[in-house]
């Protein structure tokens, strides 16, 4: 099982990302999937969620309405476009799969990418 995370980079504050999340070995069919970040000095934290089967999603309040994740299950992959960057939104962005029964709680995941660095600074 191996989880690919990619797309992040350096962007203004305003600016977009969008980063992606290429698995293999597993099903999007069978597995939800989550991205969370981790900034220096800070915990993990559960950024968005998309779940397997009618593609529900989450996300955490300090994220609504600027990121958006989906889901391609033909290529799986998953993706998470971020608009309307901020300085705060600066982390390693990690994607994860798993049967979790907190949506937000890292180690409720079983599957891990290596992390994508976005950062956003004038």
């Amino acid at each position: 099982v191996q989880l690919q995370a990619s797309g992040g980079g350096s962007v203004q504050p305003g600016g977009s990302l969008r980063l992606s999340c290429e698995v293999s070995g597993l099903s999007l069919h069978y597995y939800h999937i989550a991205w969370f970040r981790q900034a220096p000095g800070k915990a993990r934290e559960g950024v968005a969620y998309i779940s397997t089967s009618d593609a529900t999603t989450f996300y955490a309040n300090s994220v609504k309405g600027r990121f958006t994740i989906s889901r391609d299950s033909a290529e799986n992959r998953v993706y998470l476009q971020m608009d309307s960057l901020k300085a705060e939104d600066t982390a390693v962005y990690y994607c994860a799969a798993g049967f979790p029964t907190v949506w937000a709680v890292w180690d409720e995941y079983d599957y891990w990418g290596q992390g994508t660095q976005v950062t956003v600074s004038s």
